[in-house]
């Protein structure tokens, strides 16, 4: 258990200074002055004196290796800074900005397992013509990109029937459009991944095994096969989550819903660098929380798998 932890801590560490790390560099490749951008950018008209006022606070006059290491010591103290546009400190964006995001989330997150596991179940050892549906379907959700299944959505369910509303009201109903966008692709992919480890479980021996004993079908599937058929997918559970993420950046545009995602696409777009490296550094650490817990997960569900293997 130590060993583990130890080692969980330490990846931890690595994920989030690599993802600082390249969002600092990232960031210095865009073309133009951070300064320029920390005064409003190319609009602001900013005269010399100011520029040269905003290099000095900031550390901008510093070689690329100074401000690296003074970033990193900011960090160090859990200084994120102040916005450049919002002239707000990131903290704040980010603690009035997250819940929303990690609600769409983790709806979505629930919506896709519940979708996935409705398309597993109707389809493992079903005839070939069942398969070859499962098959097609699993494929085109996971492949439809979020703006044109969100544009599809709004014609449909708010143009055409007027059921939800295109826009973010702050209403439940508000997000039942959201959270389909993002789950669909997800629920396509952990199908996929689920359908292939429900059929080879259900050649297992374990399986021959208990069908001797008298299990019936639907008990072989529910109480023996489906949680190891589940396994792959738990596992990608974290990944998926950081998809759900990137996706937001997407589905809040379109559905003008205030997020971590829209945050980040307005920050990259006026070079916003301490709110784009807030949001990097918070989806991160979501990441790592993710894994470890679908790790823990993971190990309960197979006794087998013990903490010390890793």
């Amino acid at each position: 258990m130590v060993r583990w932890t130890a080692r969980t801590v330490l990846r931890a560490t690595v994920v989030l200074w690599a993802s600082a790390t390249l969002v600092f560099f990232i960031t210095r490749l865009v073309p133009g002055d951070p300064a320029e951008a920390a005064l409003g950018g190319p609009g602001s008209q900013a005269s010399e004196e100011a520029l040269d006022a905003v290099r000095q606070r900031y550390g901008f006059d510093q070689p690329l290796i100074v401000q690296y290491g003074i970033a990193m010591l900011a960090l160090l103290r859990l200084d994120l800074g102040t916005s450049y546009a919002l002239r707000q400190p990131v903290v704040q964006i980010l603690a009035d900005t997250v819940p929303g995001t990690a609600t769409l989330a983790v709806l979505a997150l629930l919506l896709a397992w519940a979708m996935a596991l409705a398309l597993t179940l109707s389809h493992t050892r079903s005839s070939r013509a069942g398969a070859a549906i499962g098959d097609t379907v699993e494929i085109v959700a996971s492949a439809v990109p979020h703006f044109w299944l969100a544009t599809i959505l709004i014609a449909v369910f708010s143009t055409a029937l007027a059921w939800f509303p295109p826009v973010s009201t702050g209403t439940p109903a508000g997000l039942v459009l959201p959270v389909v966008t993002l789950a669909v692709p997800i629920a396509g992919f952990l199908a996929h991944v689920m359908r292939g480890s429900l059929d080879e479980a259900l050649s297992a021996p374990f399986a021959t095994s208990a069908v001797a004993r008298g299990e019936t079908a639907t008990g072989l599937r529910f109480r023996h096969a489906l949680r190891h058929a589940a396994l792959p997918a738990l596992g990608l559970s974290a990944w998926a989550f950081g998809y759900l993420i990137g996706g937001a950046v997407v589905v809040e545009t379109i559905f003008a819903r205030p997020g971590l995602g829209r945050s980040l696409l307005q920050a990259v777009t006026v070079r916003d660098v301490p709110v784009v490296t807030g949001v990097v550094l918070v989806s991160a650490l979501v990441y790592v929380i993710l894994t470890v817990v679908t790790d823990a997960l993971t190990r309960i569900i197979d006794p087998r798998i013990g903490i010390v293997t890793r």
